[in-house]
């Protein structure tokens, strides 16, 4: 038998118990309060049963028809005994309206075996709550945790049982209804917190406390992961967490998997015992998309240029906008028709996509350039000062906008790209200062 079987066989010992010390004397005293305590200690005891079954029941391995294992069933009983608690409340709150109200009249009895009797209920009912407390913390249970919850509604309505039986005795046959009264809604209150938040758990709904624990621990990772969807659920304390997380379409298999395990093992420090499942998907599937587009529209003749393509996502599938530069010496009737066959190489080529909308614009005739050979002491001088030796080719255009210096530099083959990057980047900026009318510098490394 588990720990968890053995704390919720205690409890059915001590409900039962209970229960009878309760009855009995209440019945033999006359008092409406110990008799509705010793309802509610039947509540009790229902509870304990049902988490003695339910355990049993949560505690079975995960099978073919239960993947998630059987967790569940202790939140089932938790909200059986929730229930039970209600209805027993209603029961024992109409009894004592009615006595209140003088429709039935009991004469409650104040010896001194009442109050021995009450002074040892109490004795139990602080054993068992702190009992039960410890073995929810321990395990993680929600039906021990209910049941201690319960527990400690027991003891506090004993204190008010027994405060109405002083009330009794000092004159005020009132005190005993009025206790009976509050141990009902202290009743029902405990079962409404109840129910709610097993209902939460049943119905899959994450607290949202755990599901920021869970992101801020995926956040936290170098690199950073790209994470498309999180879904957390919980039962009989224990957390199962889907994650769907995007990496480099070009990435191997084993570099996904590392990935995933990487976030796998961040939730589980995170959130200690929890199930996780990685899936992972190609990143950049909308840019995948915006390609195939790109390439569906220039299959089509005289399509020279096409920029600001958008692809919007709606229910009924991707629409595409885009601006298709056409020469600017077509009719328009032309150009329109060469736009008809782009938005109709789209949705033939692209299945998803569902509508095109394009805008026509003028191609921008290109620079007319030349090549020419100017002196190239100035740049050869900047050259050498920045690496220690002379370009291996230097060409010069001269277009409508200005002067284009295409460069070629050798650098030490074991060099870091970025050194070579930051050297071309120095060498591009002082040709920009020393040559007046250079309007672009192309500079190229090469080991």
């Amino acid at each position: 038998m588990t720990p968890q079987r053995r704390t919720a066989l205690v409890s059915v010992g001590a409900a039962t118990a209970l229960m009878a010390t309760k009855l009995v004397t209440g019945l033999a005293g006359s008092s409406l309060g110990l008799i509705s305590e010793a309802l509610h200690s039947g509540t009790d005891l229902v509870a304990a049963l049902l988490t003695f079954f339910a355990i049993g029941v949560a505690g079975r391995p995960a099978d073919t028809s239960h993947p998630y294992g059987h967790g569940k069933a202790e939140h089932l009983a938790a909200l059986a005994e929730a229930g039970v608690l209600v209805i027993v409340s209603l029961v024992v709150g109409a009894l004592a309206v009615a006595r209140l109200a003088g429709w039935i009249e009991i004469e409650t009895s104040t010896a001194w075996w009442m109050f021995a009797a009450i002074v040892l209920v109490i004795a139990i009912d602080v054993s068992r709550t702190t009992v039960s407390i410890r073995a929810a913390r321990a395990y993680s249970s929600p039906a021990l945790a209910s049941n201690a919850l319960h527990f400690g509604s027991d003891l506090a309505g004993t204190f008010a049982v027994l405060a109405g039986l002083i009330a009794v005795a000092a004159g005020w046959p009132a005190g005993d209804s009025l206790a009976a009264l509050f141990v009902a809604v202290l009743v029902i209150t405990a079962a409404g917190r109840l129910i709610r938040r097993n209902v939460d758990v049943l119905m899959d709904r994450a607290p949202a406390d755990v599901v920021q624990t869970a992101r801020g621990a995926i956040a936290e990772l170098d690199p950073p992961v790209e994470v498309r969807r999180l879904r957390l659920r919980q039962a009989a304390g224990r957390t199962f967490t889907d994650v769907v997380i995007g990496v480099s379409p070009g990435a191997a298999v084993g570099q996904g998997h590392a990935v995933a395990d990487r976030v796998e093992e961040a939730v589980q420090r995170a959130l200690p015992g929890s199930d996780v499942v990685v899936h992972v998907e190609p990143a950049g599937a909308e840019s995948a998309l915006r390609e195939r587009v790109r390439e569906a529209a220039m299959t089509v003749a005289r399509v020279r240029e096409i920029h600001n393509l958008s692809v919007i996502e709606l229910e009924d599938g991707f629409h595409v906008t885009l601006h298709l530069k056409l020469p600017g010496e077509l009719p328009l009737d032309e150009a329109h028709a060469i736009a008809e066959q782009v938005e109709g190489a789209i949705v033939d080529g692209v299945p998803e996509v569902v509508d095109v909308q394009s805008h026509l614009e003028p191609l921008t005739e290109l620079a007319a350039g030349r090549e020419e050979h100017d002196d190239p002491a100035v740049i050869e001088g900047l050259v050498r000062d920045a690496t220690g030796a002379s370009p291996r080719a230097l060409r010069f255009l001269h277009t409508d906008e200005g002067l284009v210096v295409l460069l070629t530099l050798a650098l030490d083959p074991a060099v870091s790209l970025d050194h070579a990057h930051a050297t071309a980047s120095s060498v591009e900026e002082r040709i920009r200062e020393a040559v007046p009318g250079v309007t672009e510098v192309i500079v190229h490394t090469e080991p």
